[in-house]
């Protein structure tokens, strides 16, 4: 299972070149390494030194380079998505769309890059992928995606199944569903099988993007205020995402006191500015990427003392908003919104308490 490594900072702060030198520190170290890159620019194939494809191609011992294209990815996706809908429908509707047709709608692109790296993490060729995407909220609105996405089907569909319109029109609508689709209908879920895969691929992927012995993010930032801020922000959101950070990286700048009391109890690495196409002092200051799994972790339920742990740095208790509504219980932490389902030990419980201590938010049932 390969370790996914990506990089978040503000825009100049040197986040596409750290990726690089992580690309290559890991291909050294004599594992397979795949740089995915989401730049639709010639820029970074201009510091790769060879022009990205939306296929894989070797630039290097154990390095292999590839750019997501997203209407490329797109249109294998729709194939994809009409082979499924033939499994269930006798007379499927979306074969005369044509993904050639389909155009690029805002937020699309995460969801298109997310499952090409599922795809490349499924693949088994790699032992690293680096992920050099747009480094910003955009990055992670696509690590919260799954879980998200698992929030609205499973809260929808409720919903909908305990209706009164549902009741009355559910005797009628099996047997004729049953007949559109080429599976028997078990139960009284809506299309349950298919949903059910599709809440179970979600939850799968929700917990890769959360073990940070799979998947990890790092700080990149200079010693700009504005740019240490903005990681910080990114900090806390990546938490409310369930994205774990694993350092600082501090590019073309010093870490002083300051700084580096800012990140607490993140390990702060300082990379020297790379001289045109001397690679190595920078790979050499890297720090050790697999030293992830000691940092806190975004969140941890406690059953026998019946709490939830979340750790929200950057974040203080006037810009954190918890609400409770039915199964599932919400976090809202700057422009972030986490919905955590309970595990059954407390699943039914009402919130008894919260407090905010030491950048941890911890809930009590």
């Amino acid at each position: 299972m390969p370790q996914i490594l990506t990089f978040l900072g503000k825009g100049g702060s040197g986040r596409t070149t750290v990726a690089i030198a992580a690309a290559k520190q890991q291909a050294n170290l004599g594992r397979r390494v795949l740089f995915v890159s989401q730049d639709p620019t010639p820029a970074t194939g201009i510091l790769l030194g060879v022009p990205l494809a939306d296929t894989p191609q070797s630039i290097g011992a154990n390095l292999e380079v590839v750019s997501i294209s997203a209407t490329v990815e797109i249109e294998r996706g729709w194939e994809e998505v009409k082979q499924v809908e033939a499994r269930y429908l006798r007379s499927p509707i979306l074969r005369n769309v044509y993904g050639q047709e389909l155009a690029i709608l805002p937020g699309m692109d995460s969801a298109i890059a997310l499952n090409a790296l599922r795809k490349y993490d499924a693949s088994g060729k790699y032992d690293v992928i680096v992920y050099d995407g747009s480094g910003d909220m955009t990055t992670l609105s696509m690590a919260g995606m799954p879980d998200n996405l698992g929030w609205y089907l499973r809260r929808f569909i409720a919903v909908v199944e305990e209706s009164d319109l549902w009741k009355t029109i559910s005797p009628i609508m099996q047997p004729t569903m049953a007949a559109i689709l080429t599976v028997a209908w078990t139960g009284e879920s809506v299309m349950s099988q298919p949903i059910q895969e599709a809440t179970t691929a979600l939850a799968q992927v929700q917990a890769i993007i959360s073990n940070p012995q799979r998947v990890v993010g790092y700080l990149v930032t200079n010693d700009d205020l504005a740019a240490v801020a903005t990681a910080k922000y990114f900090w806390g959101s990546a938490q409310q995402s369930g994205l774990t950070i694993g350092g600082v990286i501090i590019n073309q700048g010093d870490a002083n006191n300051a700084i580096t009391a800012e990140f607490d109890p993140l390990a702060v690495t300082i990379v020297p500015t790379r001289i045109g196409t001397d690679w190595q002092p920078l790979v050499d200051a890297l720090p050790d990427f697999s030293q992830a799994v000691t940092v806190p972790k975004p969140m941890t339920i406690d059953i026998p003392n019946r709490e939830v742990r979340l750790y929200l740095p950057g974040f203080d208790k006037t810009q954190v908003k918890l609400t409770q509504s039915g199964p599932e219980v919400t976090i809202e932490a700057g422009d972030r919104r986490r919905n955590i389902l309970l595990p059954p030990p407390l699943k039914g419980s009402s919130v008894t308490g919260a407090k905010f201590q030491a950048g941890y938010l911890i809930i009590s049932f």
